[in-house]
């Protein structure tokens, strides 16, 4: 049972369209019908590496993300891609990498934002969580889709500048890590959580324990999905060469001609993203709305995960992205 339900006054919805390709996503919105703000942009949040979109409703001492911009008055989606939990394979491959997802996956959840929004404005803003945000930096490059507005990167990766010392371990073999197929990760997540938090070192890398209540792992678990040996390859790849390539187009290089608002959330003690490798897309991005803002600080040291599920998410990370994108609603793409 959920320690903090869904207030009732929310309306949620669920959608499950096909991707043309295979599978049918799973789509949530959420939206305070006397608070919703018709004029702003519905938002759509993309999840990360290894995970679902479950955490975007879920906070182990508050308000979740989603219920936290849908009371500030967003329409807020959310977004499963192929293999994650509640979508449905109808004969499509269960292999897939960065080619699926952007060409594929993005513009078919897009699709049903554009037909589905009580919101008067037709473009989408997209947040994408960690290796989400790289989903919405290769999306915006590679498709040129004018239905997008802005674009946020949550501890988001472009080009690898710097590289946690694990994280170049983990991914220095391409051929080996595609080889390897893992399987049930969400129960060894929620069976190893409450021992791994006994030994902070071991998680600060991702998380605080001091700043984020790990009283029911099974929860938290729930976001966990089973790494895809395809992606895993040519996330490798993309490590040992600085930058991601998809079709034989460089996103970096592609991203010169981005002209949307760019907001860049960094993370301050973050051992997934490094700062350096996150605020690359300032650099590169050819927008002139172009800000960032660094989570935490020397009193509250936060890192990759904090910003969703610790204590100072709210204050430090949902007010000023709300903030930001409200500021951003005129602003032509």
């Amino acid at each position: 049972m959920n320690p903090n339900p869904r207030p009732k006054h929310l309306e949620i919805r669920t959608y499950q369209p096909s991707n043309n390709d295979g599978w049918r996503l799973y789509l949530q919105r959420v939206r305070n019908p006397e608070r919703h703000d018709p004029r702003l942009k519905p938002i759509l949040i993309i999840p990360g590496y290894g995970m679902n979109s479950f955490i975007f409703g879920y906070h182990p001492r508050g308000q979740a993300m989603d219920d936290y911009l849908a009371e500030h008055g967003f329409e807020v989606w959310s977004v499963n891609f192929r293999g994650a939990d509640k979508t449905i394979r109808e004969g499509g491959q269960r292999a897939y990498g960065f080619r699926e997802i952007v060409k594929s996956d993005m513009p078919a959840a897009i699709d049903v934002i554009a037909r589905q929004t009580a919101s008067a404005s037709k473009q989408v803003d997209l947040i994408g969580c960690s290796l989400g945000g790289t989903y919405v930096y290769a999306y915006a490059a590679l498709e040129r889709d004018d239905r997008v507005g802005s674009l946020v990167g949550m501890g988001a990766p472009l080009r690898w500048e710097r590289v946690h010392p694990l994280l170049r371990i983990a991914f220095a073999n391409p051929t080996l890590v595609g080889l390897i197929r893992l399987s049930n990760t969400r129960r060894l997540a929620t069976a190893a959580l409450p021992y791994v938090a006994k030994a902070p070192g071991l998680l600060k890398i991702y998380l605080h324990p001091e700043i984020v209540d790990l009283s029911r792992p099974e929860m938290l678990a729930r976001t966990v999905e089973d790494p895809n040996p395809r992606l895993n390859k040519q996330i490798a790849h993309w490590v040992l060469n600085k930058d991601l390539m998809i079709d034989g187009a460089n996103v970096s290089e592609r991203l010169k001609d981005v002209t949307n608002p760019i907001y860049c959330m960094i993370a301050n003690a973050d051992g997934i993203v490094p700062e350096d490798t996150a605020v690359s897309v300032l650099r590169l991005a050819g927008s002139t709305a172009k800000d960032t803002v660094v989570c935490g600080d020397d009193a509250v040291r936060m890192a990759h995960a904090d910003m969703f599920i610790s204590n100072h998410a709210h204050e430090r990370v949902f007010e000023p992205l709300a903030r930001w994108l409200k500021s951003q609603q005129d602003t032509a793409s």
